[in-house]
């Protein structure tokens, strides 16, 4: 599976595929050796996902005339590991750990993600409890062997776990981090005795102090391990098939694209591919725009993600979890999911989307999600046998979906169903179908704002100073709606936006990250120095095994800080250049002023302690997104027409094209179809079209709009 990305190209003009899959749709870019775009967004295929891309690729080589040999890039962002966790069905995992340290796992962090919630049932571990067994081998905080253990003791434990058919072993012992040799020996151990068990080294993949954090994200990686190693190598053999040669490159959580080989030894990197794909769009679009502040919402079939940039600089946390519910818990709230140490795009994420289904409860309340139709049955009217009600549904009886057909008519639409499915949830509440759907809009626009707050106001920013990019396959129906309940003044609609985070694949850096724990007594600047240079040397080797040329590379140096007696850690960024004295300071300045930012107040410079050094190596992209969005053909010309919406009253709405908006603000409503997704203006705000073709509306400086 090992490929040199820069020995692959074939003679002739040179291709680019970007790959997006969703819960939905599968949505692929195709983009050729002038920039000119082609694109596809076709129903993804669970739970044979690589089936659809190989169709979607079939089918815009053979429109376009190219030939799969001239790809010299694959660039690919996944949900399988995600959903081998949500749906359970990872490999059967092992954990071999230290004595008395079995029940880590278990006991976690004591935390409840809803305090008040006595229906909340926590996660089984990934590992059961019978397969998680122990060694008397036992480290010390610094780094000394208190017990060793033997060949034979670990092999035991081996045989066991054999006899327990498990097909993936984790491997953690306490303090770790400080003698990373002794773990990795007992994971060689392993290898060699049983080579055909996914084998995971917790040192490998989050060497960090946290023994509960560190066990859980090396239980998790042997769990999708086999999963993703299978999907991976299915894919690259059906490309091979089709005669590509080109390299997989895959979008990792933190925003960087990374080879196959590194993704099938430690998928826990792609937990979150898909999502932090669109982030980095967001990222390039802003950067191009010169906006500093801007929210990314995207709303796809199954989820609604949001994330903050600022100066133009997605948030990095530290870790996240996943499997529990939607991912908005921070703080003292969390503890509902699988903890994962290991960076990722900091973003939020709620139960709404296109296929979000809509239901009363007993008590009458009306609810959209976060249970989804997915992709099949899909909504009821897409008429493949769906018989509950979706927001997409919602959307057809309002009018501000095409009652015909979505996706360029790839997908086509029963609004009779849609408006029966609507009239049977209206009917449990003594309402219509519109008035059912006009509701179950307003409560998703609601839950949606529970994302925005999580990485805005809940991190002491105020989401009015930012600008929204509102993409995904319903982001832009949501967009203006949420803004408004925010107070955001301004939203922007990108091109293809319903495609926005395969753009975001293109644009895309190949990065590394290389994460080691600091443990000098006297947080010496000369220690911390030659350790930054050791790591950058060991991410240049990693890199010069893919690339012949290492031109272009640039490295980025985070420190995690404290102060004494804390348990958690604020992320810094080092100033570039020689580490001494001087960068210090500036780093413990910063650290004061995101500890004042996060929590209301700081202490003094003897207090800080650095825990963990950080540093990113990127090998930046050759493309700018504004070849991407820029449109290289003249587009295909639509008459304009008009529909009855229902906002808060009945409105006859104009229904346009991207390439018909106007340059200059032009009032709503209005209805905006792509190809991809549908724009929706409401009645107060006015909307245009900028050089970029991106759609910008804004909602009155004063808060106040028209009758609606």
């Amino acid at each position: 599976m090992k490929a040199n990305p820069d020995s692959t190209e074939s003679p002739g003009p040179a291709w680019r595929l970007g790959v997006d899959i969703g819960g939905t749709f599968t949505d692929v870019i195709l983009l050729g050796p002038n920039a000119e775009t082609h694109t596809a967004k076709v129903l993804s295929t669970p739970p044979n996902f690589a089936q659809g891309v190989v169709t979607a690729l079939d089918a815009l080589c053979a429109d376009v005339g190219a030939d799969p040999a001239h790809l010299i890039a694959v660039l690919h962002g996944t949900t399988v590991a995600t959903n081998a966790i949500l749906e359970g069905a990872g490999a059967r995992t092992g954990l071999i750990t230290t004595r008395g340290f079995r029940d880590v796992l278990e006991l976690g962090r004591l935390r409840r993600p809803s305090l008040y919630d006595l229906q909340w049932v926590k996660p089984e571990p990934l590992a059961a409890r019978h397969l998680r067994v122990e060694l008397p081998l036992r480290i010390a905080a610094d780094g000394s062997v208190l017990a060793d253990a033997t060949d034979d003791d670990v092999l035991r434990l081996v045989d066991y776990l054999l006899a327990q058919n498990v097909q993936a072993v984790a491997v953690c012992l306490l303090n770790s981090y400080a003698r990373p040799d002794a773990e990795r020996r007992v994971a060689e151990l392993v290898r060699a005795h049983a080579p055909s068990l996914f084998v995971t080294a917790s040192v490998d993949v989050s060497p960090e102090m946290h023994e509960f954090e560190r066990t859980s994200t090396a239980v998790v990686n042997s769990y999708v391990g086999p999963v993703v190693h299978e999907y991976v190598a299915e894919l690259v053999t059906r490309f091979r098939a089709r005669g590509v040669r080109a390299p997989l490159l895959v979008m990792q959580s933190a925003g960087g694209l990374l080879d196959a080989d590194a993704v099938v030894r430690q998928p826990v990197q792609i937990i979150e591919s898909g999502p932090a794909a669109g982030v980095i769009a967001v990222q390039h679009l802003a950067r191009s725009l010169g906006l500093s502040n801007v929210v990314a919402f995207d709303m796809g079939g199954t989820t609604a993600k949001a994330s903050l940039l600022e100066n133009g600089t997605p948030f990095i946390s530290a870790d996240y979890e996943v499997g529990g519910g939607m991912n908005i818990a921070r703080g003292l709230s969390k503890g509902g999911g699988y903890v994962i140490r290991f960076p990722s795009i900091d973003i939020a994420e709620v139960g709404a989307g296109g296929g979000s289904i809509i239901h009363a409860d007993t008590a009458g309340a009306l609810h959209a999600g976060p249970h989804s139709a997915s992709a099949f049955p899909g909504p009821a009217c897409y008429g493949r046998g769906g018989d509950r009600p979706t927001l997409t549904d919602a959307n057809v009886v309002l009018g501000y979906l095409s009652p015909s057909g979505l996706a360029g008519g790839r997908v086509e639409i029963s609004a009779e169903l849609a408006r029966k499915v609507l009239a049977d949830v209206g009917g449990e509440l003594g309402i219509d179908a519109v008035a059912a759907a006009r509701g179950a809009y307003e409560v998703a626009v609601s839950n949606m704002t529970r994302a925005v707050k999580a990485v805005t106001s809940e991190r002491g920013r105020d989401p009015r100073d930012s600008v929204l990019v509102a993409f995904g396959g319903a982001g832009p129906l949501y967009g203006a709606y949420l803004a408004k309940a925010l107070g955001i003044g301004r939203v922007l609609v990108p091109r293809y936006p319903g495609l926005f985070s395969a753009v975001g694949l293109l644009t895309a850096d190949t990065e590394r990250h290389l994460v080691r724990p600091f443990t000098d007594q006297h947080q010496d600047v000369a220690a911390l120095a030659r350790e930054v240079a050791d790591m950058e040397a060991a991410l240049r080797a990693d890199l010069g095994e893919y690339h012949a040329s290492l031109e272009g590379l640039t490295t980025e140096r985070v420190l995690d800080m404290r102060y004494r007696g804390q348990r958690f850690e604020l992320r810094i960024p080092m100033p570039p250049g020689q580490v001494d004295e001087r960068a210090m300071a500036r780093c413990r300045q910063a650290f004061h002023a995101e500890h004042r930012r996060t929590y209301g107040r700081s202490g003094s410079d003897a207090l800080v302690q650095i825990v963990n050094v950080r540093v990113i190596a990127k090998l930046t992209s050759d493309l700018a997104i504004r070849s991407i969005l820029t449109p290289d053909t003249e587009p295909v010309r639509r008459e304009d027409t008009t529909r009855t919406c229902r906002f808060d009253e009945e409105r006859t709405t104009l229904v346009t094209t991207r390439d018909r908006v106007a340059g200059t603000p032009t009032p709503g409503p209005a209805i905006i179809e792509d190809m991809d997704s549908t724009v929706l203006v409401p009645p107060g705000a006015s909307y245009h079209r900028d050089p970029l073709s991106n759609i910008v509306i804004d909602w009155p400086a004063d808060g106040k709009d028209e009758a609606a």
